[in-house]
């Protein structure tokens, strides 16, 4: 007996593959890993739309918060995973520091830039955990979809 995809040929949200990708941590891995978010989204999206449209541009801000993130502290190549979790998208971090995020003073006008994005993480995800293991750590965040 034949199965197909519900839906006309579009797949089910329990077909959809995790997002997998690894990067060296250079500058334009950042750009690589919203790219590789977006294309997930695109693709999870066709099978399960998210519940507003807003929640697609959050999980692509929070992947580019936490590449840049990556490659300004934990010099060093890193990892990001989204796979769809049950009532939303989890996204993995995972990158060569030891050292879990802090939040930063935020000083505007001063020309300095930065302190805003671990805020925002926490403001934009349902729940941030961070995973220390011996070789680095782990930043885990949960998002509506």
């Amino acid at each position: 007996m034949a199965t197909e995809s519900r839906g006309g040929g579009k797949p089910s949200s329990e077909e959809i593959q995790d997002c997998e990708v690894r990067f060296d941590g250079g500058f334009g891995d950042v750009t690589r890993a919203r790219l590789s978010a977006e294309k997930y989204l695109t693709t999870l999206a066709r099978a399960a739309p998210p519940q507003t449209p807003e929640y697609r541009d959050d999980i692509v801000l929070v992947v580019t918060e936490l590449a840049a993130n990556a490659i300004q502290y934990a010099p060093g190549p890193f990892g990001l995973t989204l796979r769809k979790a049950f009532d939303g998208v989890h996204v993995t971090l995972s990158d060569t520091s030891t050292t879990p995020p802090a939040p930063r003073p935020f000083h505007p006008g001063t020309g300095s830039g930065g302190g805003i994005g671990w805020y925002l993480i926490h403001t934009l995800c349902d729940q941030v955990s961070v995973v220390v293991r011996e070789d680095g750590k782990d930043v885990h965040a949960f998002l509506p979809w």
